[in-house]
């Protein structure tokens, strides 16, 4: 029940709105100047900030790349986060001066001398791995409905139904098909919903295969059956 919600929630209400963000800041025009900054913008504005504090952690369990900035209209300073420390935060210092690019509220691009980086705010075209994610925890709810049907309408002969004999190999491939599809339509830029057709269609092909070679014999069948069943009366 929970991987469908969750499916459900993802790609009505997540997904659209990752979308609508990425779209909104790819049409989003330069702010009118001579106006006063406000916290908030539908806009983007490029203001001067001080660099006050530089963090750049390259930790063996965990990374930080952070950037402690003073401007307005965040006179009181603002934090900011980077994926990585290159091109530009590992080379900035306190008291350096950097061009700053604002949009609602936050900090999504600094520049320096012809470097840019984007900062970890700043909306992406990333809906192919959210997708990807939407498109695994559907698949894993069709699983364990098809496994659940299986035991109520037949507790007797669940078999292949079950985890080690069918379940185990179609979860792993489920997870890798899904990752597998969604980091290549991300990285070339190919529509969101390429990732569910291609995943499922993928997957529908590797259960059927399994399906196909782990079928019991009769003989088997009968005898796992009535090992369980022995099990139970113990």
């Amino acid at each position: 029940m929970l991987p469908a919600i969750a499916c459900w929630l993802l790609f009505t209400q997540w997904l659209p709105a990752e979308v609508e963000r990425y779209r909104q800041y790819t049409v989003a025009e330069p702010c009118a100047a001579g106006v006063s900054a406000p916290w908030w913008e539908d806009c983007l504005r490029t203001g001067t900030f001080t660099v006050e504090r530089v963090v750049v952690d390259r930790g063996s369990k965990s990374s930080s790349f952070r950037a402690t900035l003073n401007g307005a209209p965040f006179e009181n300073g603002v934090t900011v986060s980077f994926g990585d420390p290159g091109p530009l935060l590992q080379v900035l210092r306190p008291r350096d001066e950097v061009a700053a690019t604002t949009w609602r509220g936050d900090i999504v691009v600094l520049e320096r001398d012809g470097v840019r980086q984007s900062t970890s705010e700043e909306p992406r075209h990333e809906s192919q791995m959210t997708a990807a994610l939407g498109t695994l925890l559907g698949l894993v709810a069709a699983l364990a409905l098809g496994f659940g049907s299986v035991r109520l309408l037949r507790p007797r002969a669940v078999e292949p139904f079950t985890w080690r004999r069918y379940g185990k190999a179609l979860f792993f491939t489920m997870l890798g098909t899904c990752f597998a599809v969604g980091f290549p339509a991300m990285w070339l830029g190919l529509p969101w919903q390429v990732v569910p057709v291609v995943a499922v269609a993928i997957v529908g092909f590797v259960a059927r295969q399994l399906h196909r070679h782990r079928r019991p014999t009769a003989g088997v069948s009968a005898s796992e059956n009535d090992t369980e069943a022995d099990a139970r009366k113990r």
